[in-house]
């Protein structure tokens, strides 16, 4: 279960963010995702921004993408003197394969760059504060202009050998998603 601490600033943050995204005519979604694996709980908020490019476009889907900016907290169950949490920020461009009118299902994929607060979370040593965080997911769309989304994600955060120990660490996501445009 995620911790009240991180439910708290995921408030603070999602508010913050939602006063400063709303006018800024840049910005084209906001999201909160919440995860969850062996012991482990995260949760984030996060902007996006449409590529505005269509690949490969046929039987009425494409290949499109968008940028996504995160920021959030992971938890873990801890020994004493252990971190029971730390803070991730991220950024990372997604490919979605998804209808041409962007209602319904999609499948989507990412790999980006993450900094982490501290390299150990409970039990887990990850070396370095810089991590490749890759995800794939699914999803559907749907709402007045098709301005909502449900989602499913696995992500995978490592280091990708740069340092060891490289435990890494996995999550099954939840994320909710609100373009404004």
């Amino acid at each position: 279960m995620i911790r009240n601490s991180c439910v708290s600033g995921l408030v603070i943050a999602v508010s913050c963010l939602a006063f400063t995204a709303a006018p800024a005519s840049a910005v084209d979604g906001l999201a909160l995702e919440i995860g969850r694996e062996g012991g482990r709980d995260m949760a984030r908020v996060a902007v996006q921004w449409h590529w505005q490019k269509r690949w490969l476009q046929s039987g009425g889907r494409h290949i499109g993408g968008y940028w996504d900016l995160s920021a959030g907290q992971l938890n873990a169950d801890a020994l004493p003197g252990q971190n029971d949490r730390i803070a991730d920020i991220g950024f990372t461009p997604t490919l979605r394969w998804q209808p041409d009118s962007l209602r319904g299902f999609y499948v989507e994929g990412g790999i980006g760059a993450r900094y982490l607060s501290q390299t150990t979370l409970g039990a887990k040593r990850l070396s370095t504060r810089f991590q490749f965080g890759d995800h794939a997911g699914f999803g559907y769309r749907f709402g007045a202009k098709e301005a909502f989304e449900l989602g499913y994600r696995y992500q995978h955060l490592s280091n990708a050998d740069i340092k060891r120990p490289n435990d890494g660490l996995d999550f099954h996501q939840l994320r909710l998603q609100y373009w404004f445009r």
